[in-house]
């Protein structure tokens, strides 16, 4: 059917993927629709007895001691949205849009929320029809929530802002009357429950660590292809080293390794060539490993967060109450994405380190820059200066976002988590590490073509079979941005991992 049924507590990592980028649709199931339906019922009690209750009859931040009386409420959500969508930059690409309507939607349907039933239903055919917001990447602290970029989300629900429809960038009005979808009027909750959470950060961290999962296992293939073109030693990756220091991650990556270079000629042990290896082959496994370890981290903080009530104030209706609390402060995921950007980082270092063992004659034994007539052409010089220029920018990138902050709302919001800063910039660092990578795979795999292809592991010989189908052996110069878009391209649609898993089973 194609279809997520979403209820606020059991979506996926997976689930957010077929949504995002396959296109499943979602719906809500019964038991979570009269959740909403009966929070929904607390507000409307609140609002008929004049409560003073902060969101729903009063201002916000700073304003909350702004008493706002029953005629107003509607004006003060609308005004809430217009006066937030405050955005700016370039959109979000469609699939994070679409991961940030499904997140919205599913922490909605918790039935904390006091939103009505039908306004979440407009979130929904919206999502299902495909019209995406558009949703400017800048403007957020990642505290009291993803304000900015959500409020953009919320302007197209109510006929205004912009989305994209069909390939064409419209007016919100145009584009939901196209859908056939009618724009709504907020009431009383409902604009302070669609922006305040921290569904912008976690959709593009989620995203982000999707592709890293597939990206270590691509880093332990392209360390193995590397192991082999300079005879690496085997004797480091020995279960026994890894079982005295148990960190999980360690203990994978060197079992990966292992597995990729099963029956290979090209590998040595120790004492056969020279004692033992440089850091960067010989550490695989306690470097790789703790960029594994990091990302098992953050995997849990998603897993909690995209299952979570992030808005505040939160409604209790088995006991008719409502707390004003701080679940949109988005420091835990900030943290986590800032984590995320490091572990990504240190796969890149170190295989701009292993490129440069790779390209330089007195660390090799092979050609300089592994080209057959040096001199007249210059092979892999300039891949590894654009490694090192990427390897570089991950370095300011990876600087945490989480440990700035900057008051807001005349103090009354005085600590932030900048945290959709820090999902975006794992993100920057996680395009950097695929191309950085990529230049290794085809430098090993050049390197290999100086030596023996054939003795290669099981796991290494189908990746390195993967690589010469899109990038041909350098015999002599040519355009190398080319070759290396294409080695890319293999690494962003996983195609080199699926072709080894294909082979040996699932790496770990």
């Amino acid at each position: 059917m194609n279809k997520i049924l979403i209820d606020g507590n059991s979506l996926t990592i997976e689930d957010v993927i077929k949504v995002a980028r396959n296109g499943y649709q979602i719906d809500i199931t019964d038991e979570a629709a009269e959740k909403v339906k009966k929070s929904r019922a607390v507000v409307d009690d609140f609002i008929e007895n004049g409560k003073v209750v902060y969101g729903i009859t009063t201002g916000f931040g700073k304003f909350s001691d702004v008493v706002i009386t029953g005629d107003e409420t509607r004006d003060l959500q609308r005004n809430l949205i217009i006066s937030h969508a405050c955005g700016v930059g370039n959109p979000f690409s469609e699939e994070i849009v679409r991961a940030i309507m499904l997140l919205r939607a599913n922490a909605l349907s918790k039935g904390f929320s006091g939103i009505r039933l039908s306004t979440l239903k407009t979130l929904i055919e919206m999502l299902n029809k495909g019209v995406h917001p558009v949703i400017p990447e800048k403007g957020s602290l990642g505290a009291s929530g993803d304000l900015a970029p959500l409020s953009h989300m919320v302007l197209v629900m109510l006929g205004e802002g912009e989305a994209f429809y069909k390939g064409k960038r419209l007016p919100g009005r145009e584009a939901m009357k196209e859908a056939g979808i009618e724009p709504i009027h907020l009431t009383s909750k409902e604009g302070l429950a669609l922006i305040n959470g921290t569904q912008v950060m976690t959709a593009v961290g989620t995203l982000t660590v999707y592709d890293t999962i597939k990206l270590i296992k691509l880093a332990d293939i392209g360390a193995a292809l590397t192991l082999e073109a300079l005879n690496g030693i085997t004797d480091a990756f020995d279960p026994r080293v890894h079982e005295v220091r148990p960190h999980h991650g360690q203990k994978i990556t060197a079992e990966n390794i292992l597995t990729l270079t099963q029956g290979s000629r090209a590998t040595t042990k120790q004492g056969d060539i020279r004692v033992q290896d440089a850091y960067t082959l010989r550490c695989i496994p306690q470097i790789h490993g703790a960029s594994r370890d990091a990302l098992d981290y953050v995997i849990n903080k998603i897993n909690i967060e995209i299952n979570a009530a992030t808005d505040n104030p939160l409604i209790f209706a088995d006991d008719q109450t409502v707390i004003s609390g701080g679940n949109f402060h988005g420091q835990p995921m900030a943290l986590a994405f800032d984590f995320l950007g490091i572990a990504i980082a240190e796969l890149a270092n170190v295989s701009e380190r292993r490129i440069e063992r790779l390209v330089n004659p007195q660390l090799s034994g092979l050609p300089a820059f592994l080209t057959e007539k040096g001199g007249l052409h210059s092979g892999f010089m300039i891949a590894q200066y654009a490694a090192a220029a990427l390897v570089s920018e991950n370095k300011v990138l990876a600087h945490p976002a989480s440990v700035d902050s900057i008051p807001s709302s005349a103090n009354q919001e005085d600590h932030v988590s900048m945290g959709t800063i820090a999902a975006r910039k794992a993100k920057d660092i996680l395009f950097n590490a695929t191309n950085v990578l990529a230049i290794e795979l085809m430098a090993a795999a050049q390197a290999i073509d100086f030596k023996d292809p054939e003795a290669l592991g099981k796991g290494t010989k189908v990746a390195y079979m993967k690589i010469r189908e899109q990038v041909a052996t350098l015999h002599e110069d040519r355009i190398m941005y080319l070759d290396i878009n294409k080695c890319a391209n293999l690494i962003q649609g996983h195609q080199i991992v699926d072709a080894v898993e294909n082979t040996l089973g699932k790496l770990l």
